[in-house]
């Protein structure tokens, strides 16, 4: 048996069994799958997005939690990229239970080594943000590739959260693209500069005079993390002819025509897309979690995680949730141990 955290019914997070500590059976390994010996995890929004609204299959409690970092107990027949005992990160499948248990299965195509030079928990922080991150800036709006007349420079709308704290630092380490990081608290703009932000603007107020300010011109992407329906106006005025606008976020109602005069293409990040439909090229993210953890080791890149909030548990967990639903988290919560 192994001890896990889940939830019975969907609600809110202010009752005391919005998560329960309960035992269950160890899952057995089969076809590409990992068991992994989960070490720590992180709390992410899709987290407590799922606790909201996805009711359990079954009279078991459903387990949330993507990002871990664990030890490899069992491989699959065969494989070749890792072996038993080998301490390893990832952000896993949303189609399968979480990693808020002392052990768990996931496909070892999705499954990248973990940096060798931070902790668990540090490293924990790190998986489910940095995929999402490198494939929105890498494979969606592909930043390499210049906007023809653009400011060679990325707009990031909510650079403090997670995704945007780690997307700064992808950019500063494999591009030389100008960041313009968006944040409105004191905390968050002398954070988003200690990333590597080059120039940080105020989301509470009109955007495109503060950008028109910086004198550059207009920049040729925006990679928007939260909130984006009530920024695509102002998207739409500053950012460049053909430009591209990215988002991750769960808007209700997205209206794109303000983006229309300029030809601005929009691109949708969904983490889970290659594990939850089996792409040709799932394997990419194992690719990019090895590079990240080599970009760390060398010192590229830096932990995202700003709180640790004790063991693997319900009351530690309930008190993530929490904090994370106030959308005034900085950085990542991870925790650490059973």
């Amino acid at each position: 048996m192994m001890k896990a955290v889940g939830y019975t019914s969907t609600g809110s997070i202010d009752r005391a069994d919005a998560l329960i500590d309960f035992e269950t059976q160890i899952p057995k390994a089969t076809g590409h799958d990992l068991l992994v010996k989960v070490q720590a995890v992180s709390v992410n929004p899709v987290d407590t997005k799922i606790r909201q609204r996805r009711s359990p299959e079954g009279e078991a409690p459903a387990i949330l939690g993507w990002d871990a970092v664990g030890e490899i107990v069992e491989v699959p027949a065969g494989s070749s990229q890792f072996k038993p005992g080998d301490t390893v990160w990832y952000a896993g499948a949303i189609d399968r239970p979480g990693t808020n248990a002392e052990y768990h299965l996931v496909d070892e195509r999705i499954v990248g080594h973990a940096p060798r030079t931070i902790d668990t928990a540090a490293a924990a922080a790190m998986p489910l943000t940095t995929l999402t991150a490198y494939e929105m800036l890498f494979d969606r709006l592909d930043v390499t590739r210049p906007v023809p007349g653009a400011a060679n420079a990325v707009v990031i709308i909510g650079g403090a959260g997670g995704v945007g704290s780690i997307a700064i630092q992808l950019l500063r380490a494999l591009t030389d693209l100008v960041i313009i990081a968006t944040a409105s608290r004191p905390e968050t703009r002398e954070w988003v500069k200690e990333l590597g932000a080059h120039h940080v603007v105020d989301h509470s107020k009109p955007l495109a005079e503060q950008i028109a300010a910086i004198g550059i011109g207009a920049p040729g992407f925006v990679f928007s993390t939260n909130y984006s329906d009530g920024y695509v106006s102002q998207a739409a005025e500053f950012i460049a002819p053909q430009g591209r606008f990215g988002l991750i976020d769960d808007p209700e109602d997205f209206n794109i025509m303000p983006f229309k005069q300029k030809s601005v293409s929009v691109h949708w990040e969904f983490m889970y897309t290659r594990s939850l439909f089996g792409t040709q090229d799932i394997a990419r993210q194992r690719d990019i979690l090895n590079e990240v953890a080599e970009l760390i080791d060398a010192g590229k890149v830096r932990s995202t995680a700003t709180d640790v909030f004790g063991t693997i548990n319900a009351e530690n967990l309930i008190r993530a949730h929490g904090l994370l639903e106030t959308g005034k988290a900085k950085g990542k919560i991870t925790l650490e141990g059973f």
